[in-house]
């Protein structure tokens, strides 16, 4: 794989004119973007994954659901089903894709709909709930097609997009010169202690733009693992030997976390958004004690009797700067319509 990514990198001008002239012809008004009258926040990166995008667009379900009606649509990314689809809460992650799921799991008053085609799944939210409020678009940051009032690009602290390079040598989707379209930029899986010394040497590395947000942000585990009907304390697992299943882009937070506890497993590595096969489930089912991400852990229900199956659950904290950035976004809310929402 390796090897094949340093040979990609005769491929990587090409990229970079497709991509760079793709965005050009949409920023001059060549290619169409639907602009909408509501609002409408993207949440994405410029990299192809690993930044924090599902705990990101949880934490602005959970800032606004209780003022105002939310939904949010995905592609459903590696789904069975195709086409347009509302999210229910039993439905399959195949069908539907894991992180939709987990937001309807997580947030049933949300309404959760995953499409390939934003412009046609905005159309069908809106015939069928004509009155909400925001809209969020889950990983839509390269979908020009449709005009988000708000773009937020996350990137991640052990990885800036300014140190990577495009595909398919790196792991960049365009050109760097892309993030000029956030109007709010979020360093996210920060060590905890981050100084302030070291956040304005990543401002200057970053290089953004006057009138350009800041944020940094970090993951929070908690000490709690949850299971089908019952929650364990991590504690628990101290003295015994469990299996890890990961199937997403970057598990090293989880593993540096899981060794500082002291805890003892074997790790089960899998790509991004992986389906499980019928032999890899089967040997899965021989594991005592299997701990897993919440997005693998609705793959892997179905399949694994719920007395050994458990899932670690994150949340994305920022890091000084919270209020300042809930501020932000209700602002960008109430800039787009006649709704008061200082009280956020």
């Amino acid at each position: 794989m390796k090897l094949l990514r340093k040979i990609g990198i005769l491929f990587v001008p090409l990229y970079y004119l497709i991509t760079w002239l793709r965005n050009s012809f949409y920023d001059l008004g060549i290619f169409r973007s639907t602009k909408y009258d509501f609002p409408v926040i993207a949440v994405g990166n410029l990299s192809v994954g690993g930044t924090g995008k599902t705990p990101m667009v949880e934490y602005l379900i959970a800032l606004l659901e209780q003022d105002l009606q939310i939904a949010t649509l995905s592609r459903g990314y590696k789904r069975k089903k195709k086409g347009f689809q509302f999210v229910v809460p039993d439905a399959i992650a195949r069908d539907v894709g894991d992180e939709p799921l987990q937001f309807k799991k997580k947030f049933p008053n949300c309404i959760v709909a995953v499409d390939a085609d934003r412009r046609h799944g905005i159309a069908k939210i809106k015939k069928h709930h004509p009155n909400i409020d925001v809209l969020l678009l889950d990983d839509a940051y390269q979908h020009r097609k449709v005009k988000a009032g708000l773009y937020i690009l996350l990137t991640a602290y052990s990885k800036l997009y300014t140190d990577d390079t495009l595909l398919p040598t790196g792991d960049l989707r365009e050109p760097i010169s892309g993030a000029k379209r956030a109007a709010i930029v979020i360093v996210t899986k920060c060590p905890r202690d981050l100084s302030l010394a070291e956040r304005e040497k990543i401002r200057q590395r970053l290089q953004l733009n006057t009138g350009q947000s800041l944020y940094f942000a970090t993951i929070a585990y908690a000490d709690q693992l949850v299971s089908q009907k019952r929650q364990k304390s991590l504690t628990a697992l101290q003295k015994k030997q469990f299996t890890l299943v990961t199937g997403i882009a970057n598990p090293k937070p989880l593993l540096d976390f899981y060794q500082e506890k002291k805890l003892h497993f074997a790790h089960l590595n899998f790509p991004d958004h992986h389906n499980f096969s019928p032999s890899e489930i089967e040997k899965l089912e021989k594991e005592s004690i299997i701990v897993t991400t919440e997005k693998d852990y609705l793959r892997l229900k179905p399949y694994i009797s719920a007395d050994r199956l458990w899932y670690q659950s994150i949340t994305m904290e920022f890091i000084a700067r919270d209020s300042i950035f809930d501020s932000e976004i209700s602002n960008f809310i109430t800039s787009q319509f006649r709704k008061d929402l200082s009280h956020l």
